[in-house]
């Protein structure tokens, strides 16, 4: 094969072609053919190959035409949507949300499966969760296999992606240990070999969605906080100002230490952030000081805890008194994040982050600040995501995206996969709610 300077291949530059063309139009577009050269650094006969690459292929059509001084009107160019689908999977703290999206984000079905009983974390029935959501939302758009770049998936705990045969997790607080998830969902046999399943860390998929489409655009460096039954974080250093791909790296935030020999966390050891701070544990402190759902055991994680903010804003002692504690936890332990990482912002997400955020920033923030060194505070906001509680589910399904853009739109042929266990069936690791 013939080879360009700095060892790259013809075909590498190709690739790389598309996928700078790609990734201007999806994140910048639509825009003219003139205005790719630029945008681009391509010359403008390499964005005329390419353009006309990817119009032949399907993936880009014309926007309509604008006017141009002294010259014909140019056509505008935009990646077209309906030329490929993605689907995002949320493996949640009560639930598994399996959403199918076009190649803008548009969401074109999406399915909820509660996990029963509450919490249980069996990972043979997750695993059927997830292969039956698939099923039922390419089902309901009509849409076939053939048009997925990929399967996201968003888990709980620590993603192996080089374990042999594929993704394995190790979720301490749900009791998966090196759970080989990625081959459990191939066995399903409800796609075919060519169509991916890519898995990460939920923290990290909410990150890159809330930077890509959400409060963390425009940001280089920010962390993006996931709090709902446990907390998590992701930490962008090198982010695009534009939105384009980003990388992101999960931290395990919520186990950070805050107060030695403290209270007991989920993942067994003492004194954890998300003893403190998580809203299983927060609940947990609700009904330890005599407070507590109104119907105990009735309701799950969602509804209790509004009724603890009902609680708060109605003046409660208790409640009011367990949220500010809690927010001086969140602040310190946001604090570590500022001090270690100098992010520019710090964005605070999952459905417990979004369901107290508008009672509790103002005292995180302040905790926050006091916590501080006061350089690196004096440069980061604190703010709320701005993509909802579905914003797990979208940035699981740009992880399959991300892989389209790397390979300048063309789907990468898959690995040979291990042959599955036998036992992915029964399978029946028992742990906790996240």
């Amino acid at each position: 094969m013939t080879t360009a300077r700095g060892g790259r291949t013809v075909r590498d530059l190709r690739r790389g072609n598309r996928s700078a063309v790609l990734q201007r139009l999806y994140f910048g577009g639509p825009m003219s053919r003139q205005e790719l050269g630029p945008a681009t650094g391509l010359s403008s006969g390499s964005v005329s190959n390419v353009v006309g690459e990817l119009v032949a292929d399907g993936l880009l059509e014309e926007a309509g035409v604008v006017d141009s001084e002294g010259g014909r009107p140019r056509t505008l160019l935009r990646v077209r949507p309906g030329s490929a689908c993605m689907i995002g999977v949320d493996v949640g703290e009560t639930r598994v949300r399996v959403e199918l999206f076009d190649l803008a984000l548009t969401e074109l079905a999406r399915t909820e499966m509660p996990l029963l009983p509450r919490g249980c974390y069996d990972v043979g029935p997750i695993v059927d969760h997830v292969a039956a959501g698939i099923t039922s939302v390419l089902a309901d758009a009509g849409i076939g296999a053939d048009r997925l770049l990929g399967v996201g998936v968003g888990v709980p705990g620590i993603v192996d992606h080089d374990a042999p045969g594929g993704s394995v997790v190790h979720g301490q607080t749900i009791g998966w240990d090196a759970v080989p998830l990625e081959r459990l969902l191939r066995a399903t046999g409800v796609l075919p070999e060519e169509v991916p399943y890519l898995i990460d860390n939920g923290a990290r998929t909410l990150g890159q969605a809330e930077m890509w489409f959400g409060a963390g655009r425009g940001a280089k460096d920010a962390v993006v906080v996931l709090f709902g039954s446990g907390v998590g974080a992701s930490l962008i250093t090198d982010g695009s100002p534009d939105g384009g791909t980003t990388e992101g790296t999960p931290l395990e935030w919520g186990h950070l230490t805050v107060s030695v020999r403290g209270r007991r966390c989920r993942c067994g050891a003492r004194g954890c952030l998300e003893a403190y701070t998580g809203a299983e544990s927060l609940l947990a402190r609700w009904v330890e000081r005599g407070g507590g759902p109104a119907r105990p055991g009735a309701v799950d994680e969602e509804e209790a805890l509004s009724e603890l903010l009902a609680a708060a804003r109605a003046a409660d002692p208790v409640a009011v008194e367990l949220l500010e504690e809690t927010a001086e936890y969140l602040g310190a332990g946001l604090s570590d994040l500022v001090n270690l990482f100098q992010p520019e912002r710090i964005l605070i997400g999952g459905w417990a982050g979004l369901l107290l955020g508008p009672y509790v920033l103002p005292s995180v923030r302040r905790h926050a600040t006091r916590y501080s060194l006061r350089h690196p505070a004096g440069r980061v906001t604190v703010g709320l995501g701005a993509l909802g509680p579905d914003a797990v589910t979208v940035g699981a399904a740009t992880l399959p995206l991300s892989a389209f853009f790397a390979t300048g739109g063309r789907r990468a042929a898959p690995e040979p996969a291990a042959e599955p266990p036998a036992w992915h069936t029964s399978l029946s690791t028992r742990g906790g709610g996240a």
